[in-house]
């Protein structure tokens, strides 16, 4: 039945519905994110499938409608309900999303009369026994019916209501198969005494951003040519000559940490040293100096207008620009002298610092979002976030969230994102798992995740599978992040050039979204720390001088995940991640596939970057729709295979080639044209 609107002062708050209790259950609705305290998140065009058990006493038929509409509309929509599981009262309906922004749902239903009539009317017919008095009771329901209908649909229930009441009552075999009836019924029958299910649940409705995307990493301040000297301090004008190399390598996003002026004081030097030396750049997450704060730019970087430019010319090499955001101050940060009541103060009346015990952080003072003054601070928070919006910034990417009231996010991303839907914010939290879901309840339209330290088969599959196949698909996205300036993990450190292959196809593979920190990652830089994961001369603390041509660069291999994913539909999505079965622990294998498995992909990836590595892949032939024979194309080299049934074997060397990404096709050559495994 096609979709209807009704008013909101309709069957939902009747009379006749509050002094008749209905008979009606309607329970474990899904998707329902803790009771409908929190939306679920799609993306433009995506449909939201409503599921629910929905049920009356006896054998009752039952009438369920979904009803849904975005909060720009007044009237609802309505959408009758399919049986799914009649042993289960399983009903499902769904809707597309078609404009950003928040989408509203529920369900109603009530006891079908018209549908229990002509079940009872039909067995009845079949055993032989007179109908006259049924046909008389149906011929009722549809007069009664017509009185709430327009002119055309009253007109078409008054002459079925006389056919029911024609003078041949045996000549009714057209009930079996009256579609028409049965929609002018649903739409116009007694819906009273109707059960409203009694949330009003969300939808968060963001782009396609949100849900795909390749981001890359880069601090401006290092893209100074190779022709400068080392310790020049890089532009946004070095930075745009550098757009069409991030473009090359297939980046949809080019994130910036803080763009910023920078501490004097507390300044620190190379590798966190709490001393810096007078050409010291600092750390851009000290923010603010007497050049100014979160709403200026670092003078040695340009001008606003530079970085204007710097947006402008990234969307013409398809770009987004995403800025840090990163509510703390420096000691020198112009907030510390016009409103000190922002922070946290020590009984000696001296402002805190940032502290994780022992460590302190002398160039970071905290903001107290709880203080006294909060709504003035929270509100000049949001007018931030709304100020770099206005400079065509549409991405951000927000430090240590969790160290902020819950609160105070769902308020900013609420204001921010009903004046600009097509804003995005990535959660970098790194902590507790109920903490970092809870902030994606929040709003959050991305977050980090614990991808950089899952490495082992179990890790991945057990994790990856939470993040995709569990309710916690419908709120929280995840971003695989390979690397970032605070993290080097151990694998990258003592895997070689094959684990920074492997991690980058694993994250560009199991993920729609993942991202990487360069150019240190496709340089394949593992210097680190001494038993840390911190990079060694970090240019958090440092300018550095990168050699983008440099051999041992990955970029190419990079340009061509990169361009897979933009080819392959299955790889824009999150739960459709399927895992294979591998009888070897070092072997990890997973098929992603679009809705209607026009694009199906298998992924084999040896997890030992050190070793070959080789085993038997249980392929799920049947549900695919594969014969006996199949080709597999590797899509990173062209190569061709036939494979046999559901059992076939792999071989991967990590200094030739770790991982498949395999295109499999229904259609099969001769098998001579094909090469075999050796």
């Amino acid at each position: 039945m096609p979709e209807q609107e009704i008013g909101e002062t309709s069957d939902m708050r009747s009379e006749l519905a509050l002094s008749l209790p209905p008979r009606v259950v309607i329970e474990n609705v899904h998707p329902e994110v803790d009771a409908g305290r929190f939306p679920v998140k799609r993306v433009a065009g995506e449909s939201v499938i409503v599921t629910a058990n929905i049920h009356a006493d006896g054998h009752n038929a039952v009438a369920p409608f979904l009803l849904y509409r975005h909060n720009s509309e007044e009237r609802w929509h309505e959408v009758s309900m399919t049986l799914r599981n009649l042993g289960l009262d399983l009903w499902e309906g769904q809707f597309e999303t078609v404009e950003l922004g928040v989408y509203e749902y529920t369900l109603q239903a009530w006891i079908d009369n018209f549908a229990n009539w002509k079940r009872d009317t039909r067995k009845k017919m079949e055993a032989g026994q007179s109908i006259s008095l049924e046909l008389l009771e149906g011929a009722l329901l549809v007069d009664d019916a017509a009185k709430r209908a327009s002119s055309a649909d009253r007109e078409r229930l008054l002459r079925y209501g006389r056919a029911l009441n024609g003078p041949d009552p045996s000549d009714v075999s057209w009930l079996n198969n009256d579609r028409e009836l049965d929609g002018l019924m649903l739409q116009h029958g007694n819906r009273h005494p109707i059960r409203q299910y009694d949330r009003i649940l969300k939808v968060m409705v963001e782009p396609e951003r949100a849900r795909y995307g390749a981001w890359y990493e880069m601090f401006p301040r290092s893209c100074s040519k190779r022709s400068d000297p080392l310790d020049k301090h890089g532009t946004f004008k070095d930075l745009r000559s550098v757009l069409s190399y991030v473009a090359g390598m297939g980046f949809d996003v080019l994130y910036l940490p803080p763009i910023h002026p920078i501490a004097q004081t507390g300044r620190k030097g190379p590798n966190n040293a709490l001393t810096a030396g007078p050409n010291d750049p600092g750390s851009p997450w000290a923010i603010g100096a007497l050049s100014g704060g979160h709403k200026d730019v670092h003078p040695q970087l340009g001008t606003l207008d530079d970085f204007d430019e710097l947006v402008q010319e990234a969307d013409k090499h398809g770009i987004d620009i995403a800025l840090d955001i990163a509510f703390q101050c420096s000691p020198d940060h112009p907030y510390v002298r016009e409103h000190p009541e922002w922070f946290y103060h020590r009984p000696d009346g001296s402002i805190r610092c940032a502290e994780n015990p022992p460590k302190k952080y002398e160039d970071i003072y905290p903001l107290d979002l709880a203080c006294e003054d909060w709504r003035k601070l929270w509100q000049e928070m949001t007018d931030v976030v709304l100020f770099w919006v206005g400079h065509g910034v549409k991405i951000f990417r927000v430090d240590n969230p969790h160290t902020k009231p819950y609160e105070f996010w769902t308020h900013l991303i609420h204001v921010v994102k009903t004046l600009h839907p097509e804003v995005i914010f990535l959660a970098e939290a790194f902590t507790r798992p109920p903490v970092m879901k809870h902030l994606a309840k929040c709003g959050f339209s991305q977050s980090y995740t614990y991808f950089t330290w899952r490495n082992t088969k179990a890790e991945l599959v057990e994790y990856l599978t939470e993040l995709t196949r569990t309710e916690v698909a419908e709120y929280f996205r995840p971003n695989l992040f390979v690397n970032t300036p605070d993290i080097l993990h151990e694998y990258l450190q003592f895997g070689g050039r094959p684990a920074f292959i492997i991690r980058l196809a694993l994250a560009a593979t199991l993920g729609a979204s993942y991202g990487i920190y360069g150019p240190p990652f496709e340089l394949c830089i593992s210097q680190a720390i001494p038993g840390t994961e911190e990079y060694q001369d970090s240019e958090k603390y440092q300018l550095r001088h990168w050699d983008l041509d440099a051999a041992a660069s990955i970029a190419s291999y990079i340009g061509k995940i990169n361009e897979i994913r933009r080819q392959n539909q299955a790889l824009h999505y999150n739960r459709n991640l399927q895992f294979v079965p591998v009888d070897n622990d070092q072997i990890i294998a997973y098929i992603k596939a679009s809705r209607d498995n026009s694009n199906v992909l298998l992924v084999v990836a040896n997890l030992d970057s050190h070793h070959v590595q080789s085993g038997s892949l249980q392929i799920p032939v049947q549900q695919f729709g594969l014969e006996h024979s199949y080709q597999v194309r590797d899509l990173l080299t062209g190569s061709c295979y036939l494979w046999h049934g559901d059992s076939n074997s792999v071989e991967l060397d990590p200094k030739i080639n770790p991982v498949h990404i395999f295109q499999i096709e229904k259609k099969v050559k001769s098998e001579q044209d094909f090469e075999q495994f050796a």
